[in-house]
């Protein structure tokens, strides 16, 4: 039998996944991307940006106008982001 707590959480980071593929576009012009980490208890998620974005001084700029706002718009149930390589401009 499937677990409700394991099926919500599938269910919510296939729905992180769409909001993400949504600005991927954006982040592959320009070299980077951003990958899924884990999606912890408290619905904390955990990303890293990867390719140029895991270094770009413009990181947390696009973290917050582009990423955060994508992922909280579609998925309100997050209580938390952390980006595990965010550059500090």
């Amino acid at each position: 039998m499937i677990n409700p707590a394991t099926m919500k959480k599938e269910e919510i980071t296939d729905r992180i996944e769409t909001a993400l593929n949504s600005i991927r576009p954006y982040l592959m012009a320009d070299g980077g991307n951003v990958r899924v980490l884990e999606l912890i208890d408290n619905n904390i998620l955990k990303l890293e940006f990867v390719g140029a974005c895991g270094n770009c001084p413009m990181s947390t700029m696009t973290f917050k106008a582009g990423v955060e706002e994508a992922i909280k718009r579609a998925v309100p149930e997050i209580t938390q982001i952390d980006v595990v390589n965010l550059a500090i401009a």
